[in-house]
């Protein structure tokens, strides 16, 4: 800890901090035992399950994996499940034939498949329907498939790292997802702690995003005033290493010097007040109000360059209200298109696509 933040050093080499694995920023006791079991389990062939919030930084653990293991010359292939909806994640994981589907001219190789020889890292695979998590079993146990349209069979030799932010074992008693998946891909579970639980990293994940933006902004912000610092420290970020490293790219775009200074932050930190859960707001907050937290939690949680967020947030907002009038409605279709405003065939479509129709 510095005796006083306007003099934290610009980058982690001054402070005297070198991480176990390259690439990860944070010393902390829980980050440790992250780093210990990353190690340990690379050097296997193992299925590995990832787990945590969203935000800690489960694609760089994975990217970890990959880089410490054997097959560290192989391709990196990353596969996000829930920015897809059923059939484009069948094609995109599996391939697809030409005439499959509409749309579809020509052959196209799918993800495992150009995993060849390396890894394939499966974000928010909670997200994935039963359908699919079929044939992904069959992947894990016989790795083998057969694209989309076709009937020739596919043997490929890739590792599956998956990722969740949410409990699996939750989604299994929910009939959500396959309990016999689960077990093929919980071979080796690492818990990615929240940013909340390791505080103590957050002086080395802002001089490390500090350095970034600065060089990417062509700007000079090589100091953290104490009470910014402060602030930062007292925040629970419910957006995690993500929700950082958003507010100091932007304190450092709007930064008029090369002190990274409190007013630079969100007001809800500048005043130390926290930012309303969502869940406990919902009897309190109009609905106007709880759809704008909702719209600044999934842009904090988003990647800044992502490029998904209307399925990340209006898609997401669009199955929760779907599958809720459909239980109000006691499964009933025509009534629930009726009280959606929509005409049935197109809920039908939604249903589908949402793996709500079961």
């Amino acid at each position: 800890m510095y005796s006083d933040w306007s003099d934290a050093p610009r980058s982690l080499a001054t402070l005297g901090y070198e991480s176990p694995i390259p690439g990860l920023i944070g010393s902390s006791q829980a980050m440790m035992e992250v780093y210990n079991l990353t190690r340990r389990v690379a050097g296997s062939n193992a299925s590995v399950l990832l787990l945590g919030e969203t935000g800690v930084g489960k694609e760089m653990i994975a990217s970890a994996v990959h880089r410490l293991s054997q097959r560290a010359a192989g391709p990196f292939v990353k596969v996000n499940c829930g920015a897809l909806s059923e059939s484009l994640l069948e094609s995109e994981l599996f391939g697809h034939m030409r005439g499959a589907f509409t749309g579809a001219v020509s052959n196209r190789t799918g993800r495992f498949e150009a995993a060849h020889g390396g890894s394939i890292f499966l974000d928010e695979i909670n997200s994935t329907s039963l359908h699919l998590q079929v044939k992904l079993l069959r992947v894990l146990q016989e790795r083998e498939f057969e694209r989309v349209g076709d009937t020739q069979t596919i043997r490929v030799d890739t590792r599956v790292v998956a990722a969740s932010n949410r409990d699996l074992m939750d989604e299994v008693e929910a009939e959500r997802f396959r309990e016999d998946l689960y077990w093929r891909l919980n071979v080796v579970p690492i818990r990615i702690p929240p940013l909340r639980e390791r505080r103590e990293d957050i002086p080395e994940l802002v001089a490390h995003f500090l350095n970034v933006y600065s060089e990417a902004n062509e700007r000079h912000v090589v100091h953290i005033q104490r009470d910014a610092m402060d602030a930062m420290q007292d925040h629970d970020w419910p957006g995690n290493v993500r929700e950082l490293q958003n507010y100091v790219e932007r304190a450092v775009v709007l930064a008029e010097s090369d002190e990274l200074t409190v007013d630079l932050l969100p007001p809800e930190m500048r005043s130390g007040s926290k930012r309303p859960s969502l869940g406990m707001s919902a009897q309190t907050l109009d609905l106007e109000t709880l759809t704008q937290e909702v719209v600044q939690q999934g842009l904090s949680e988003a990647d800044p360059n992502a490029e998904d967020l209307h399925s990340r947030v209006v898609n997401r907002v669009e199955k929760e209200l779907i599958a809720q009038v459909m239980q109000s409605c006691s499964g009933v279709q025509t009534k629930a298109a009726t009280r959606l405003g929509i005409n049935r065939n197109t809920l039908h479509k939604k249903l589908k696509e949402y793996d709500l129709d079961s």
